[in-house]
């Protein structure tokens, strides 16, 4: 990666810290209100130093990485059936059209009164909201794959099974990856919701605790940590998404 591109990327990061630190001591806004950087990154400090940042933090990956692990593991399967059958698409389309359209914030207390508080209501808001983006970007990817080439494959002798593996797969693939990334991206934004609301640990616990007793400071801390452990999350799966698919340029679209 070329130096000036780096700066291009960390330009507008860079002004708006530097805006925040020349405002709070200048005392633009009220401190209580938007606290300092170096209040920030003090109770940053200490929460690394005490265990509990790595703490939070390992708590809500392992709960996205649980939701969304299980999600792919069942949504990708089901839009391959229906993007190969418009009877099977059918028959569950209105059925997933409802589904798709309930936030899963809005049945987190029957979630919580179906599987308690544990970790387990909280990797189920993960898997439904990573589901439906895995879903219909397979379904579409499937539907999309250029029949020419199957009957090329056909024309070519290739079995069913080899031309699902060596032409539909490969065609289907890069949609696949993009409903991946976005599901990657509604698990984070769930998780926090239901940590918010009910939770011993993770980020989101860190946010509400950090209101309940007027951390400013120590929210920030946690919007930072959800915004860099999104961030590295997405980064890294678009790395290897990339390898994983050469054929399409690198290119699996944007969030």
């Amino acid at each position: 990666m070329r130096l000036d591109f780096i700066w291009v990327k960390l330009a507008m990061p860079l002004a708006i810290i530097l805006v925040w630190w020349i405002g709070s001591d200048l005392g633009v806004w009220n401190g209580y209100v938007i606290p300092s950087p170096e209040r920030v990154a003090s109770s940053m400090w200490s929460m690394a130093m005490d265990g509990s940042l790595l703490k939070h933090a390992s708590a809500s990956f392992l709960r996205v990485i649980w939701g969304f692990a299980i999600a792919s593991l069942v949504a990708i399967p089901l839009g391959f059936a229906m993007g190969l059958s418009r009877s099977l698409e059918r028959w569950l389309q209105s059925t997933l059209d409802f589904m798709r359209h309930v936030p899963p914030l809005a049945i987190m207390p029957m979630v919580i009164l179906w599987f308690g508080i544990g970790e387990v209501s909280k990797v189920v808001v993960v898997f439904m909201a990573t589901f439906f983006p895995i879903l219909l970007n397979t379904q579409s990817g499937v539907a999309g794959c250029d029949t020419k080439l199957l009957e090329v494959g056909r024309a070519f002798g290739l079995s069913r099974l080899e031309r699902f593996n060596r032409i539909l797969v490969p065609s289907a693939l890069p949609s696949i990856l993009l409903g991946m990334r976005l599901g990657l991206s509604y698990s984070w934004r769930s998780l926090i919701g239901a940590e918010l609301i009910a939770a011993a640990s993770g980020i989101g616990y860190v946010i509400h605790d950090a209101e309940q007793l007027s951390r400013s400071d120590v929210i920030i801390v946690g919007v930072f940590l959800l915004g860099f452990a999104g961030s590295l999350s997405d980064h890294l799966f678009t790395a290897l998404s990339r390898r994983l698919t050469p054929w399409s340029g690198g290119d699996i679209g944007g969030v």
